[in-house]
């Protein structure tokens, strides 16, 4: 099953979120470790200006929760948080005056945040925003996707790895993700970042 891009919420045996990319295309993004946190960027920079959507910060750390989304809109979730508001009114508020990507396929942005025990997930699609919150399970986590698995639901997945790199590695290759098709690169945060990119 092809489910594009995939946010992961959940708890190993310490809180954690991980993001995939899918694609049909090439594989021709990284996932990179900055300053901010986790990118993701295109092999050639000159992509971006064909398709703004490419090139995002995807996984940012504040002090009041960890943000994981698919787009541009992972920094003002981080600046809601970082400025006092509760994660499910960051994700709520910033989904919905961004809206969907305007691209050809209306592909929802997708978010989650992750705190000391408690996991939220949110998405905006064309055809309308939904926003939740969940308390963590060990070793089990809650996905949304842009395409196919794109509502929030309380279905549980196993989420294994005795660290981030190995969180990042099992949203590729391990379990129920396995079966989710086209994985170009992904990253993980669980006390500390990671990036696996199987491509290189």
């Amino acid at each position: 099953m092809y489910v594009g891009r995939i946010v992961v919420v959940g708890k190993i045996d310490k809180p954690a979120v991980a993001y995939r990319v899918s694609s049909r295309s090439f594989p021709n993004r990284v996932a990179r470790i900055t300053p901010q946190g986790v990118a993701i960027q295109p092999l050639d920079p000159s992509e971006i200006k064909r398709n703004p959507y490419i090139a995002y910060n995807c996984i940012r750390v504040s002090e009041s929760g960890v943000v994981v989304s698919n787009g541009s809109h992972t920094d003002p979730i981080y600046e809601e948080l970082e400025s006092g508001a509760s994660p499910e009114d960051a994700l709520r508020k910033v989904l919905d005056e961004m809206g969907y990507e305007r691209d050809q396929y209306n592909t929802p942005r997708i978010a989650g945040i992750v705190t000391e025990d408690r996991g939220y997930l949110g998405i905006i699609r064309d055809d309308g925003l939904e926003v939740a919150g969940f308390s963590l399970k060990d070793k089990t986590c809650r996905v949304i996707c842009t395409y196919e698995l794109n509502r929030i639901n309380d279905v549980e997945h196993p989420f294994c790895g005795p660290s981030a790199y190995d969180a990042a590695r099992y949203v590729v290759e391990g379990g129920f993700f396995n079966t989710l098709e086209n994985p170009i690169c992904s990253a993980a945060w669980m006390d500390q970042l990671a990036v696996y990119n199987p491509h290189e």
